[in-house]
């Protein structure tokens, strides 16, 4: 968590602006005279809109916070109005995770709406609102959506200098084989199963289950993934359980203290969210028992409760992707490994186009879309190079590939920085050399069928420094492609990762 590379330091600027804006929407709620409930409401709001708003450009941004209150408002006035009716309660909650889900489809956008969609239902359960708080809770949201905006697209916006990456677009299917579409099912399954134990444990905390099979769903697609994530929600509310015990519980809802202290939490939050998941959710727990000591109910039995529920949550989550069109692990590992093989092939051709004087090359984007093909490619073997994973065998060859993955990536982003110097000149031998990183991934993305015969080396009259550099990186991804042939491909019978 603190070791992490945070180029920029833009992870530290991100998580001090949402202590900003979380803290100014919590003050607009106080000073309009709002109630507890409200201002929770309105921070909670604020730490979703800075949270899950992630579209590629500030413009996309600002549309997308607009459009919380319409997917919001609905969804607090239906949700307190079926609050004291437990079958329809429950019933339209389930409709709004399959919506939720689904919504990820189209994109970012959709992607925001419908988390923040499924948290405005759990609050009102969270806070046991009712219909007649509604006007004061539209209030607080409005409140916070416009300091959140007032922060984020005014006094600093981080973005306009660092634009955030884009995530990789979504494994290709239809129908069933849609990872939204799938997704959608389990989560739904997911959810109804925390939902039914968790009333089994509790009649008043039973919401805790449902948003824990939720969230793990969350940037997963296959079973691994999810066992994996489920892990770390368990542990990370383990040991924020014992850090509550230490300061929520003796602060007995001190609004000073405990306001500092949920800062301290939201900053955290951002801060750890990308590095460690474990950690997170430490923050998150901490903070939710700190916001039940304001509201006056915290005792060690409810710690104990939100443990109960994490673990219930988490095991209805195992079930819903094992039992609903599961997706295994290998699957979807072998799917983002021939991604990222691909977009090496594609960086280097657009980088020895780019040398080859065509100044409409550019292997820069790509390069980029790289790193966060093998960011997917890292979260999907993370279930093999766990700790506790059993299959040593399994996990060295996965380690293995990551490893020469990353070399693969280091070698681009060394051929795109020379590819970029316009003093590079095209030297023949490159021409070969790019060939043979295009035989070498095809070998391994469609070893069956057959590779056109490679072009004959010329020399060249005189070798640029730019030219020999980028020959190194070129045959250093021949190298590392040749080597990915041993874990990939060495062992017919044995899957890389476990089904």
């Amino acid at each position: 968590m603190f070791v992490a590379p945070d180029p920029g330091r833009v992870r530290l600027r991100v998580s001090t602006r949402a202590v900003l804006g979380v803290a100014l929407a919590v003050a607009a709620a106080e000073l309009a005279g709002l109630s507890l409930t409200a201002s929770i409401t309105g921070g909670l709001a604020a730490l979703l809109a800075l949270f899950t708003v992630a579209d590629p450009t500030v413009r996309r941004q600002a549309v997308t916070t607009a459009l919380l209150p319409v997917v919001g408002f609905p969804v607090l006035a239906l949700a307190t109005t079926v609050h004291g009716a437990p079958l329809v309660r429950d019933s339209v909650w389930l409709a709004v995770v399959f919506c939720g889900v689904y919504a990820r489809r189209w994109g970012p956008r959709g992607h925001a709406l419908g988390i923040f969609a499924f948290m405005m239902f759990f609050v009102t359960q969270f806070l046991h609102a009712l219909p007649a708080q509604l006007p004061e809770l539209y209030g607080a949201v409005a409140l916070a959506l416009a300091a959140v905006s007032t922060v984020r697209f005014g006094v600093w916006c981080i973005e306009r200098r660092v634009p955030p990456p884009a995530a990789p677009t979504p494994l290709p299917g239809r129908g069933f084989d849609r990872p939204t579409t799938r997704q959608a099912f389990q989560a739904t399954v997911a959810c109804a199963v925390a939902l039914a134990a968790g009333q089994m444990l509790s009649q008043e905390r039973w919401y805790w289950a449902v948003g824990t099979a939720w969230w793990i769903f969350v940037n997963t697609t296959s079973r691994g993934e999810t066992l994996v994530r489920g892990f770390r929600r368990v542990l990370g509310t383990v040991i924020g359980i014992a850090a509550g015990l230490l300061i929520a519980v003796p602060l007995g809802g001190a609004p000073g203290p405990t306001a500092l202290l949920v800062a301290v939490c939201v900053f955290g939050i951002f801060y750890t969210a990308a590095p460690s998941y474990s950690w997170m959710m430490f923050f998150v727990t901490v903070m939710a028992g700190l916001l039940y000591g304001l509201l006056g109910v915290l005792h060690p039995g409810l710690l104990l409760l939100r443990f109960e529920e994490t673990a219930v949550g988490a095991l209805g989550a195992v079930a819903g992707v094992a039992l609903i069109l599961p997706v295994t692990t290998h699957a979807a590992t072998n799917a983002w490994i021939q991604r990222a093989l691909t977009c090496v092939h594609a960086c280097t051709a657009a980088a020895a186009r780019r040398l080859a004087g065509d100044p409409e090359a550019d292997p820069a984007p790509l390069a980029a879309e790289l790193e966060l093909l093998l960011g997917r490619v890292r979260l999907s073997l993370a279930p093999l190079v766990h700790p506790l994973s059993p299959l040593r065998a399994r996990k060295a060859r996965a380690r293995q590939v990551i490893a020469l993955l990353d070399t693969c990536a280091r070698e681009i982003r060394g051929l795109s920085a020379v590819a970029a110097d316009p003093a590079a000149s095209h030297d023949a031998r490159l021409v070969a050399a790019a060939w043979r990183v295009e035989a070498a991934v095809h070998a391994l993305v469609s070893p069956d069928e057959p590779v056109r015969p490679t072009p004959g080396e010329v020399a060249a009259p005189h070798h640029h420094p730019g030219a020999e550099a980028a020959l190194g990186h070129l045959q250093g991804l021949e190298r590392a492609l040749a080597d990915l042939a041993t874990p990939l491909r060495s062992a017919p019978g044995a899957p890389l990762v476990s089904a």
